[in-house]
């Protein structure tokens, strides 16, 4: 699944990053997942990640003793829609 058009004029590497977390937004994934769906520097990841929380697109949670990373619901396609 894709990313909303208008979250698509970010850095190839935040949009990498939500096109994974959409593929896993009922689930979320960790930072390791996301790891290994975008090949990039652990730094570079990290600053993605830190940006896109304060653009409120992602949303961290604890759920258990694992951080869980998932887009936020406006990022989102939906999937009624054509």
């Amino acid at each position: 699944m894709s990313i909303k058009g208008e979250y698509r004029d970010r850095s190839e590497v935040q949009i990498a990053v939500l096109r994974a977390l959409v593929d896993r937004s009922e689930d979320g994934m960790t930072v390791f997942e996301l790891r290994s769906r975008v090949d990039v520097e652990i730094d570079e990841l990290e600053r993605a990640l830190a940006d896109l929380r304060d653009d409120r697109l992602i949303l961290v949670e604890k759920a258990g003793n694992r951080t869980v990373i998932r887009p936020a619901d406006r990022v989102v396609p939906s999937k009624t829609a054509t």
